[in-house]
């Protein structure tokens, strides 16, 4: 099983992250990019903009953002960014980082699920 992650970009870096890349499509409010700690800012594998506003990280339309995610997950710019992700989590640990505070219903936790599950 690969080894993946999602954890909040806020928090501090650790040993076991392996390569830390940032799954959010705009910046983390009030984050130096070199508190970040970043290996990668992949922007092209985050939900689009009119997803990301109509679910407004609300936990009741998780279920709907996911499925609608999954399907732009599908497109040839998502699609190779997630193929990025899951080569780079074959080489070693990866840490998908968001600033969303609720990490369980988070695209990044979305992301981690469909590459562990390869």
């Amino acid at each position: 099983m690969l080894e993946v992650r999602a954890r909040r970009v806020y928090e501090q870096a650790g040993p076991s992250d392996g390569r830390r890349v940032l799954v959010d499509r705009l910046w983390p409010r009030g984050l130096s990019k070199e508190r970040a700690h970043l290996d990668e800012w992949l922007k092209a594998v985050s939900p689009s903009d009119e997803l990301r506003r109509w679910y407004g990280h609300q936990p009741s339309k998780f279920a709907e953002f996911k499925r609608r995610y999954e399907t732009e997950l599908t497109e040839p710019d998502r699609a190779e960014a997630l193929g990025h992700l899951r080569d780079e989590a074959r080489t070693g640990p990866v840490t998908l980082l968001t600033a969303t505070k609720d990490l369980e219903h988070s695209e990044a936790e979305v992301l981690a699920e469909l590459i562990r599950s390869e």
